[in-house]
C-alpha cells in the first residue's frame, strides 16, 4: 500500500460522513456532537486518546480506522514507537487475527512519516 491506497481509505471516510450527514442529518449531527465531546481533552490527552483508538481499530480489523487513528496520534506527537506497542496491545487482547492488522498500522506509519519528513 502506498500513499494513494491510504489517502483512498481516508477519503471515503470523509465522503461517506458528507454522505449520511445528508441521509441521516440528525443521527450524524448527534454522533458528532458525542465524538467532539469525549475528543475534548479532559483526564487523557489528545495523543493517548487516539493511541487508545488506534488499538481498538486494531482489534476490530477497521483498516479506515488504522489510517485515521495513525495519522491523528501522529498528528498529536505519537512516535512510531508507540504506535507499534499500541498495535500489540491489540494482538495481546484481541489475538492473532489483530495481528495481521498490524501490516496496515505499518503502511501508514511508513505514508506519514514520509508526508511529515517532507512538510
Amino acid at each position: 500500500m502506498d500513499y494513494d491506497d491510504v489517502n483512498v481509505k481516508l477519503k471515503e471516510i470523509e465522503e461517506l460522513l458528507q454522505s449520511l450527514s445528508k441521509q441521516h442529518p440528525k443521527e450524524i449531527s448527534a454522533f458528532s456532537r458525542f465524538l467532539r465531546e469525549v475528543a475534548e481533552t479532559k483526564a487523557l490527552t489528545t495523543r493517548e486518546k487516539e493511541l487508545i483508538a488506534l488499538a481498538l481499530g486494531i482489534a476490530a480489523g477497521c483498516e479506515w480506522c488504522i489510517y485515521l487513528h495513525t495519522q491523528k496520534a501522529m498528528e498529536a506527537g505519537a512516535k512510531k514507537e508507540e504506535l507499534i506497542e499500541a498495535g500489540l496491545v491489540a494482538v495481546l487482547m484481541a489475538g492473532g487475527p489483530a495481528l495481521m492488522h498490524l501490516i496496515p498500522l505499518m503502511k501508514a506509519i511508513e505514508v506519514f512519516e514520509k508526508e511529515h519528513d517532507g512538510a
